[in-house]
């Protein structure tokens, strides 16, 4: 219930004061397991787009967000789940993969971190590990704009990217670094589009 109340108003406010428009949101289907991937320039861009997809969905978030009580308890309401950034997670890779299995969406950030491209050069490798292991299709998605009042914000939803043919239970480094590198040309791709 909270989070229903929470995303409502959360959809209102980025409607009113970013203007959100939405292009291929028909690539996400009703029903079935995605994992939706898209650039991350600011902290407005998780809410943005969970705020606007219709279906439920889960966000994988750095677990230095979960310090401050009222922010944890508030996120775990909103299907928010901690990570540990720079090494494998166990506890949050079985939960993602429990959302996936469960035929749910899981919202991850390829980047790692708020322009992440721009400061380390590659992709974290999360999003297609959580692909390959369970053969679950992969939404790039380009958040255009500027994240400022009042100016125009743009959710560009690619085709979903299958990577099914790669599934395996143990991808190998060389594997990952090309299906991230994949996900991530076309969430640039999609940034690139015109508004």
């Amino acid at each position: 219930m909270i989070r229903k109340v929470a995303i409502f108003f959360v959809h209102l406010f980025c409607l009113i004061v970013f203007r959100v428009k939405k292009v291929g949101e028909e690539n996400i289907k009703k029903e079935g397991a995605y994992i939706i991937c898209a650039n991350h320039r600011s902290n407005w861009d998780p809410p943005i787009l969970v705020s606007s997809t219709k279906r439920l969905t889960y966000v994988m978030a750095k677990e230095e967000l979960f310090k401050n009580n009222l922010i944890k308890w508030f996120a775990k309401k909103c299907c928010v789940f901690p990570v540990k950034r720079g090494k494998m997670d166990l506890e949050s890779m079985k939960f993602a993969l429990k959302i996936l299995k469960d035929g749910q969406i899981l919202v991850i950030f390829p980047e790692g971190t708020r322009n992440g491209l721009s400061k380390n050069g590659r992709a974290q490798n999360g999003a297609a590990f959580m692909a390959l292991r369970t053969g679950v299709p992969v939404i790039p998605v380009g958040v255009q704009g500027t994240l400022k009042p009042f100016h125009k914000i743009k959710l560009n939803y690619g085709k979903p990217l299958d990577f099914s043919e790669y599934k395996t239970n143990k991808p190998e480094k060389e594997l990952l670094d090309k299906v991230s590198k994949e996900i991530m040309d076309n969430i640039i791709m999609l940034t690139n589009e015109e508004i």
